[in-house]
């Protein structure tokens, strides 16, 4: 699980891997579900892949109110297909790449949570697998883009298997290799979930963050 990363704001990093710039509007250092952070997206009926602010903890088209956001900020690989918050997005091609420089996840092994900041070994920013929706906010008509981070298991994981408290399944935010940026943005549900498991990603590194 991931509730709380550091967005980006390395602009020549994204124009190199995207050839795009990262949105003009202003975003916290750390993101908390809740909060935006920058998401590129691509459509599939023009080809035009945009980068913009979205909300971390996705609202569903269907949601009476954006209350659901509190839950929605982490989707299970093995049922996104058919979680009912996810199941549109999934099957409607909506598939995002969230832009962090790293993220945050406790350590129990002093036998009380530690934070621990995750990045990779290169130290430069990265891209995690995300599903979106929109929705209208039914009283003040706003049209809310919101995200959710993909999770894979990390039981073998030789870094994110440290991570949660002793006993619990080990997961991990789906980290994405540059080249796997475009076949994720324009991927098939049945290629998108053949990509999602943590052989494929890139190294990473951890370090204790005190207090």
């Amino acid at each position: 699980m991931c509730t709380n990363f550091a967005a980006t704001r390395n602009n020549p990093w994204v124009k190199e891997h995207f050839d795009l710039d990262l949105p003009a509007g202003d975003y916290p250092p750390e993101a908390y579900p809740g909060y935006v952070a920058p998401l590129v997206v691509k459509s599939h009926q023009t080809g035009r892949v945009a980068c913009g602010l979205a909300r971390f903890g996705l609202i569903p088209g269907w949601a009476k109110d954006d209350k659901i956001s509190r839950h929605t900020y982490n989707a299970r690989s093995e049922t996104v297909d058919s979680k009912p918050s996810y199941r549109t997005a999934w099957r409607q091609r909506r598939y995002g790449i969230v832009l962090l420089d790293h993220f945050f996840e406790p350590n129990y092994v002093s036998g009380k949570a530690e934070r621990w900041q995750i990045a990779l070994a290169s130290h430069t920013p990265f891209g995690i697998a995300s599903i979106w929706d929109t929705w209208t906010d039914p009283h003040s008509g706003e049209v809310v883009t919101s995200f959710s981070m993909l999770t894979v298991n990390a039981d073998q994981h030789p870094v994110m298997n440290q991570f949660h408290k002793p006993g619990e399944e080990k997961r991990t935010p789906l980290v994405l290799a540059p080249s796997q940026f475009a076949p994720w943005l324009g991927a098939q549900p049945l290629q998108a979930a053949a990509m999602m498991h943590w052989q494929s990603m890139p190294n990473l590194v951890s370090q204790h963050m005190p207090k």
